[in-house]
């Protein structure tokens, strides 16, 4: 449980005015200058109080939308054998991005760079009837793949946070309809974080299968080129009805049925009949890939259930992940200005910054401890700048740590009452009173 109340003199929160020159993209060079990440070694980062913070916050909201659709949490481990990996026959496949190791036995492992084969071989020793699916099973786990050239920060490393979940079922009707579950599931999560997500139809790569759609979000500084209708711009990822099996279906079919397609699958004759002023071409960054692969994995695995009749039959199964850290990126590189990060208000690390100016003046320092006390009563998680520094310096790290909201306590503030309030994204002041700050704060997020 991550504290509510924060004193920036007590924190760990190593800061920089510049960014390193290896930084190459916004996120990467804000996460260092935020101090949330250092790097450990290429493509690996350790995660500093802050980065973990965020990490947690957005592991919540994709946790709380699984849970929603049904989906149960495990754990699985890093290391998985290779044995299942070649009855599979992904192991000679894979190429150099999985780590192999060998352990002191001489015993062929690897650091898991996914997990259809090992979520298969727990189902197959632990399901045996139609009556007991479909079954939904995620869990949230390091990765590991050996990129050739990682870079960007989290958003290209070699080490990675992930949220993968699968889905089991007796055919392909219903393994659709666990794929239509994950695909609003995916909606909702995007939207919760404040993002507009745009799914994709995309290629199933190293994980195979015949169905599959990315989620991308829209930044000018995206790793790829993406072109989609206007309509998916003006979207709801909250308001979908997933009640029925056909609300499901419908769903998707109205949030597939404008063009949307990354390089990969572009089709320039069919963009070029969309009317000219709905054609979007820019720049997106892939936040969630789901697939429905059917069999591919229960054939060679022999994950079979009993049917109806009672013949066994290879069970239809999907993947739908996550990357949680590599999101933590995206949202930076969506959301920023020349200042620093802008942090959606639904995920933010804090959703107050109070910067007190004087701290040892001992006015100053009741008032800003009624702030904060009112403030944690209402339910909000409070950063206090409680340190012995220059006002401008306390103002430009609050710029660049992107706290929703900022409150200033000074002695010219006690003497007019009138404190500063100011609202990040949009830099607006509101000059309140002492006791009219938390409901003034409350009312903004709707509490």
């Amino acid at each position: 449980m991550q504290p509510k109340l924060v004193r920036l003199s007590q924190y760990f929160l190593p800061t920089l005015r510049e960014a390193p020159a290896e930084a190459q993209i916004v996120s990467h060079q804000l996460m260092l200058r935020a101090g949330m990440i250092r790097q450990a070694s290429a493509g690996i980062y350790s995660w500093l109080p802050l980065g973990f913070r965020m990490l947690k916050k957005i592991e919540q909201v994709v946790r709380e939308e699984q849970d929603r659709i049904g989906a149960a949490e495990l754990l699985m481990p890093t290391i998985q054998s290779a044995d299942l990996w070649r009855q599979s026959g992904r192991y000679d496949d894979y190429g150099k991005e999985m780590l192999r190791i060998k352990d002191r036995h001489e015993r062929d492992l690897l650091y898991g760079p996914t997990n259809e084969e090992l979520i298969t071989e727990i189902f197959r020793a632990g399901v045996k009837s139609y009556r007991d699916v479909p079954k939904l099973l995620y869990h949230i786990q390091w990765k590991f793949r050996d990129e050739i050239r990682p870079r960007f920060g989290v958003m290209r490393g070699r080490e990675f946070y992930m949220k993968d979940a699968y889905s089991f079922d007796i055919n392909r009707k219903a393994a659709l309809d666990s794929y239509n579950k994950f695909f609003i599931a995916y909606l909702r999560t995007f939207a919760r974080m404040g993002l507009r997500s745009i799914p994709m139809r995309a290629e199933t790569g190293l994980i195979g299968g015949n169905n599959s759609h990315e989620f991308i979000i829209l930044a000018d500084t995206g790793e790829s080129q993406v072109f989609c209708h206007r309509s998916y711009l003006e979207r709801d990822g909250m308001a979908v009805d997933d009640s029925t099996l056909e609300a499901r279906a419908a769903a998707v079919r109205d949030w597939t049925r404008d063009y949307a397609a990354t390089e990969d699958e572009h089709d320039i004759e069919a963009f070029s009949a969309i009317p000219e002023d709905d054609q979007v071409a820019t720049r997106g960054i892939e936040i969630g890939h789901i697939f429905y692969f059917g069999t591919k994995y229960s054939v060679p695995l022999e994950a079979q259930i009993a049917d109806e009749s009672g013949a066994n039959v290879p069970v239809h199964m999907g993947s739908y992940g996550v990357g949680v850290s590599r999101l933590l990126g995206a949202i930076i590189e969506a959301r920023h200005d020349e200042k620093g990060i802008v942090w959606p208000a639904a995920i933010a690390p804090f959703q107050l910054a109070v910067i007190n100016v004087k701290v040892a003046d001992t006015a100053c320092r009741a008032a800003t401890e009624r702030i904060m006390q009112q403030a944690n009563n209402a339910g909000f998680e409070v950063l206090y700048d409680d340190r012995d520094q220059r006002a401008g310096v306390k103002f430009a790290e609050m710029e660049l740590l992107g706290i929703p909201w900022r409150v200033v306590v000074s002695p010219k503030a006690l003497a007019t009452e009138s404190f500063e309030v100011t609202k990040r994204r949009s830099g607006v002041i509101q000059n309140l009173g002492l006791e009219a700050i938390v409901p003034f704060l409350c009312k903004q997020f709707g509490r």
